[in-house]
């Protein structure tokens, strides 16, 4: 299909191509016609005036079957001319179907002579030309022209490609690469030399950032024990609160640094087991603790295999996020395998939307303060049990994350 969209887009390169060769050979077919249609009608006329010029002096003298004409009968352009010269010659093509060249001398006497000689075979063998040469170029198109656009095909598929990659590139997809050779100058190939090495690029910069947030995570790990015990054994007070709140928030972000790690490494699998839809969403919203509005399909429940373990954890961050950089009412819909989590806050800002969450950036101030692990994990989640979590706004107002978990069967 893809291949075929490409073949009727009349905007592609192999067309432009293929136009601009039309536009070339066309040019060329109407410059060499009108060359060789002034050389050919020059040549006639000059040979229709020598024919004309030995047919007077043949009948002059008294021979050959050319009739002398009176000077009544000559065309006035004829006569001025002779008058004016002695002699001369004139293409009369007023009668279209019989052409004639004139030639006129005046003699001796004074008196003036004319004989005419048909150009009918002249102008049938121009137009004939005219006709074969126009004929040939049409022939001569039918077969560039196509032959343009399949010779076009390669470099067009070949930037496809790069496109295509590029797209990949652009959606996630690191390891992709253009595949192309390594042909010295060729624009096409330095285009997607450029990009590989721009993939690879981003391919390192990315594993250096996984590494670095591996690390860092790992290494908090045992001093951050350490800190919560200690926490644990402060005596109660108000200082005493404030500084297990912390060690709480502290503890919370090292283990989503470590299960976004875990997810960056792709060491996470799904344990699929049949779950009944609309009730682990239930579970889910009771363990968090939150308020929100619940509403399931009135038809029988949905059963679908997914991991329960990894579905809680993404639902757990969604309702949490709505919650504290949304507005109430809270709202959780449940059609079929699709779960949307709305709020009624300020909506998501335009950088998620246009590029999906990014770690330690929550976007916008009016969606509150974090550290945009969240929707980061929820989304790697998601691709683990093989679903799709798309983010939007609602038209009156509110964000809208949309999970669709993949059916059964």
């Amino acid at each position: 299909m893809g291949g075929r969209r490409s073949l009727l887009n009349w905007r592609s390169l192999r067309w432009r191509i293929a136009l601009l060769v039309t536009v070339a050979c066309c040019g060329i077919a109407l410059t060499v016609g009108l060359l060789v249609h002034r050389s050919t009608y020059e040549w006639s006329m000059n040979d229709g005036a020598a024919k004309a010029h030995n047919a007077l002096d043949t009948a002059l003298a008294g021979r050959g079957r050319a009739r002398l004409v009176a000077p009544e009968d000559m065309p006035a352009a004829l006569v001025r001319t002779v008058r004016e010269n002695g002699h001369g010659h004139l293409y009369d093509e007023s009668n279209d179907y019989d052409p004639k060249m004139w030639a006129g001398e005046r003699l001796s006497d004074g008196r003036l002579a004319a004989v005419t000689v048909s150009m009918v075979p002249d102008q049938l063998s121009r137009r004939a030309l005219d006709r074969h040469m126009w004929k040939y170029s049409l022939v001569a198109l039918a077969v560039i022209v196509p032959l343009s656009a399949l010779a076009a095909e390669l470099p067009n598929r070949r930037l496809r490609r790069v496109a295509r990659t590029a797209r990949r590139i652009s959606s996630g997809d690191l390891a992709a690469r253009t595949g192309t050779g390594r042909r010295k100058g060729d624009e096409i190939t330095e285009i997607s030399a450029t990009v590989d090495s721009m993939a690879d690029s981003l391919q390192d910069r990315l594993r250096n950032e996984q590494r670095f947030t591996a690390d860092v995570a790992h290494e908090l790990r045992t001093p951050l024990m350490g800190l919560v015990t200690s926490a644990e054994l402060i005596p109660e007070g108000e200082a005493t609160d404030l500084v297990r709140g912390r060690v709480r928030v502290l503890r919370t972000l090292v283990e989503d640094l470590l299960e976004i790690s875990r997810l960056d490494a792709g060491s996470a699998h799904a344990d699929l087991r049949s779950v009944v839809l609309p009730d682990l969403v239930r579970d889910a919203l009771a363990r968090t603790g939150l308020d929100a509005r619940l509403t399931t399909d009135a038809a029988p429940p949905v059963v679908v295999e997914t991991d329960p373990r990894r579905l809680d954890r993404i639902l757990a961050n969604l309702i949490v996020n709505a919650h504290q950089h949304g507005a109430a009412p809270v709202e959780i819909t449940v059609e079929d395998t699709t779960i949307a989590v709305r709020d009624h806050g300020p909506g998501f800002p335009d950088s998620l939307l246009a590029e999906g969450p990014q770690r330690f950036r929550t976007g916008a101030a009016e969606r509150g303060r974090g550290h945009g692990l969240g929707l980061t994990i929820a989304s790697g989640q998601a691709k683990v049990i093989g679903a799709t979590l798309h983010f939007s706004n609602a038209g009156d107002g509110g964000a809208v994350a949309t999970l669709r978990l993949p059916s059964v069967g």
